[in-house]
């Protein structure tokens, strides 16, 4: 199992910007999934941006389209997700998860890794 430590969460105010980080330690293969999901309190988790890493193929929901972007650099072992013109409906916890999900599974919108995989989140509360 991956070690996922996230960071860079905060409060900002509505049209803000923050960048999530996610360290993790190597994970056993050339190519991996990661991504990010999120869940506000009283609500079901909501799959945010997905990566296929040794690749080019990434996926991010309609929700968040426009305004997210899912990155990862390979060399210092981190995944990040930059988060534009936010909104107060995107306060939440945010999760990093990783998983040897296939890249189709990963990046085609139905990546459902276990909570195992999860981190232990980060908080975005965005006022308006």
């Amino acid at each position: 199992q991956m070690q996922l430590v996230e960071s860079g969460g905060g409060s900002v105010q509505a049209g803000g910007s923050l960048r999530l980080s996610c360290v993790h330690s190597r994970y056993p293969s050339s190519t991996y999934c990661m991504g990010w999901f999120r869940q506000a309190p009283g609500e079901e988790s909501e799959g945010v941006a997905s990566i296929y890493t040794g690749s080019t193929r990434s996926y991010v929901s309609d929700s968040v389209k426009d305004r997210f972007a899912i990155s990862h650099d390979n060399a210092k072992n981190t995944l990040y997700l930059r988060m534009d013109s936010l909104k107060p409906e995107d306060t939440a916890m945010y999760y990093c998860a990783a998983d040897p999900a296939p890249r189709d599974v990963c990046t085609g919108g139905r990546w459902s890794p276990s909570r195992r995989s999860w981190g232990p989140g980060t908080q975005v509360t965005v006022s308006s």
